[in-house]
């Protein structure tokens, strides 16, 4: 495992590791200038090898959940590596996360692309699909990550990055206290195993409407059916957009810090999870993450998509070129 240093002048700096394409630090001040880590991570390879919160890491081929780790696709049914209980998620067993890219450019600490090329029946996948991430960091302290694939054969895809963010540090506990809004009035809701049902089901009057900034631990408990089949929030918004125009899906607001990140994304969904999963993880800098340590904001297409006809299309074919970008601007309140 190789890593490689992006920053700018204001004091934002990187890490990337080339297994896994991982942001394996992000480091940004706060309103007083004191720079923090602010995601969660391992120190060392094999720490990333062997446990499965996904921290920091490009997600592929398809990002989230494909309900019983199949779809027909041109007639053809495909069975994919299953992983979560009965379904598919991340990938598969190997998926992106968890294999080596090639850096293929590297501009002025400014500029990072890496490649790697997915095999035809790769964790069930047809088609070689062949995807470049470049990662940036300019001087208006923003991380942009710029997706493009093509493939051989009809397939599907689904790309995201897996970062768990804490903006007070890393090591500082319970993210609770911070506030976020989405630009979403729907989501996707799910059945028990977190499988979209294929509705819509508007945020307004639920513990799921963000549309105004408000505490993530305020409603997390909540009796709601939904929370509970998540023990939390673990849920696909709806993003207010053009799919395909890059816009603002949301914000969160460290109030302790002031350190504030905006999300802006091409992509048409937004994946909420607050680490309802993570159980005494030992992490980087002899970290402990415990449940609700972390929160992830996964911009992405809809989860099950390939089976899920009323949802934007995440297929793509010979001769298409895939493209997504996602920015995370990094900021302080007073």
């Amino acid at each position: 495992m190789r890593s490689y240093k992006l920053s700018n002048p204001n004091g934002v700096e990187m890490q990337v590791s080339d297994f896994g394409a991982i942001i394996q630090n992000l480091k940004v001040p706060d309103r007083d200038g004191v720079i923090s880590d602010i995601t969660l991570g391992f120190d060392t390879l094999d720490a990333y090898r062997e446990n499965e919160p996904y921290f920091g890491a490009v997600i592929g081929r398809f990002g989230n959940r494909i309900a019983d780790g199949r779809f027909s696709l041109d007639g053809t049914l495909y069975s994919l590596a299953v992983n979560n209980g009965k379904n598919h998620l991340h990938g598969g067993i190997i998926g992106f996360n968890k294999v080596l890219w090639e850096v293929v450019e590297i501009r002025d600490e400014t500029e990072l692309k890496l490649c790697y090329t997915s095999a035809d029946g790769e964790e069930g996948y047809p088609g070689e699909l062949s995807v470049e991430v470049t990662y940036g960091l300019n001087d208006r302290n923003e991380l942009s990550i710029r997706y493009h694939a093509t493939t051989t054969k009809p397939t599907h895809i689904n790309l995201t990055h897996h970062a768990y963010f804490n903006l007070a540090g890393h090591d500082k506990g319970s993210v609770l206290d911070q506030e976020i809004l989405i630009n979403a009035d729907s989501i996707t809701p799910t059945d028990a195993t977190s499988i979209p049902t294929g509705d819509l089901r508007a945020v307004e009057g639920t513990v799921f409407d963000f549309r105004q900034q408000k505490r993530i631990g305020k409603s997390i408990d909540s009796e709601d059916e939904q929370i509970h089949f998540a023990g939390g929030y673990d849920h696909n918004f709806v993003l207010n957009k053009q799919v395909g125009e890059l816009s603002h899906a949301a914000t969160v607001v460290d109030p302790c810090s002031g350190r504030m990140m905006e999300v802006f994304t091409t992509e048409p969904g937004l994946q909420f999870y607050t680490g309802n999963y993570l159980d005494g993880v030992n992490g980087k800098e002899g970290a402990c993450y415990r449940r609700r340590d972390g929160f992830c904001l996964e911009t992405q297409h809809f989860p099950d998509t390939p089976n899920q006809p009323t949802f934007p299309s995440t297929r793509i074919d010979p001769g298409q070129d895939f493209h997504s970008e996602t920015i995370y601007r990094f900021g302080v309140v007073s």
